[in-house]
């Protein structure tokens, strides 16, 4: 069981930057793309406030978006990172799979990292996750370095911080697959 408060607010601001991409995205028609609530149960509850102070989550989530850009599916996670080393501890085996099975169905999974101590943003491939995931499972390292990463899907427009806009790097990983 995994406490709420313990880990609630991590992220939120980075995913209320990618929620404003998703609404821009919807009303240019570009993309439908929705936030996966996790589910909860609250065990405490302020009185005054009626707010939930503590929660259980009830099941473990598979990624935090998912949708469909012009006609392809898409999910993805969204995970923050404040060093230059990104440990897999971050990512469960139940979401490779579900991200696993999702492309086995001509979909496209992939992650969207922050970099915050860089103030960059980093679209993963799952192609490349795997390989990182799989070495790991080796007996290798358990985590991955800025140095192993595809230089080319670190987004360049930084003008807009208050979007995360994505399409772009979707487009280059299209690109690769075909």
């Amino acid at each position: 069981m995994t406490s709420w408060n313990s880990r609630g607010l991590r992220g939120s601001i980075f995913e209320e930057m990618i929620n404003r991409t998703n609404e821009k995205y919807m009303e240019k028609k570009l993309a439908l793309i929705q936030k996966i609530p996790t589910p909860i149960t609250p065990t405490k509850i302020d009185s005054n406030s009626h707010q939930i102070t503590l929660a259980y989550f009830e099941k473990q989530s598979t990624v935090d978006y998912i949708g469909v850009v012009q006609g392809i599916p898409v999910c993805f996670d969204a995970k923050e990172c404040h060093t230059n080393t990104f440990p897999l501890q971050n990512i469960h085996q139940h979401q490779i799979d579900f991200m696993k099975k999702f492309e086995e169905q001509k979909g496209i999974a992939f992650l969207l990292i922050y970099y915050t101590h860089l103030d960059k943003y980093y679209y993963l491939r799952l192609e490349l996750l795997l390989k990182f995931w799989e070495r790991a499972g080796n007996g290798g390292r358990k985590s991955f370095r800025l140095e192993e990463t595809e230089k080319e899907f670190f987004f360049k427009d930084e003008r807009q911080k208050q979007f995360v806009p994505y399409l772009e790097m979707l487009q280059k990983d299209l690109l690769l697959r075909d």
